[in-house]
């Protein structure tokens, strides 16, 4: 190192020339340099969120989710591993790939996959969201509802079409879909062998001249 020394002590103006260039470099790289408050992070997460009203975690469990990650496991390319988390009428499964996949064309193979079960999984079902995990994804906010006197059916009605429609004006905020709570369901019971009252109709003739 004492090279470098010598060489600067017989060379100072150089030196003093390769300093100044740095400087002025760095001033310039520091102006141009593009800054963003989310940066576009290469993240290889794919995140599939299954609803299903009126079905316990478990059932999430064995009905969608175990149906699902087979299907993606036997048909997905690139897969590292899968996390799942089944609560009452949802499920969240996170599938993880490997670091150099193309994220499109899993992105791609997830939501045809998923697609193609929803005739698999328990009558009535819609196919799932699928969501591509970046870090603008994160969320910055969560909201938590509580009301006295207000069963779970009224607060999920409230997040669902009161608090969600004024955050959705809100320039740059995405509001998702409200977890937890319950649905309003509504049941009808019929009786298929109740007795018909006969109709009486009286036959019409017509005579042709």
């Amino acid at each position: 190192m004492m090279w470098i020394v010598r060489l600067a002590l017989r060379r100072p103006y150089t030196f003093v020339v390769f300093a100044l260039l740095i400087l002025i470099l760095g001033i310039f790289s520091i102006e141009s340099m593009p800054t963003d408050i989310f940066p576009n992070i290469n993240i290889p997460i794919v995140t599939v969120v299954w609803g299903y009203s009126g079905l316990s975690p478990e059932q999430m469990s064995n009905r969608i989710v175990t149906v699902s990650e087979r299907a993606m496991t036997t048909t997905v390319n690139d897969i590292e591993h899968i996390e799942s988390q089944s609560f009452n009428g949802i499920a969240v499964i996170k599938v993880f790939f490997q670091p150099r996949v193309n994220i499109a064309n899993s992105v791609a193979q997830v939501t045809s996959v998923n697609q193609a079960i929803v005739r698999q999984m328990p009558p009535g079902s819609l196919p799932p969201f699928i969501i591509q995990y970046n870090a603008s994804s994160v969320p910055v906010i969560q909201l938590g509802m509580a009301g006295q006197g207000l069963d779970e059916q009224r607060l999920f009605d409230l997040a669902q079409n009161t608090v969600r429609l004024a955050l959705a004006t809100v320039e740059g905020a995405q509001s998702p879909y409200p977890y937890g709570g319950k649905q309003r369901q509504i049941s009808t019971r019929c009786r298929p062998r109740a007795s018909r009252r006969p109709t009486s109709s009286t036959p019409s003739t017509r005579k042709m001249s």
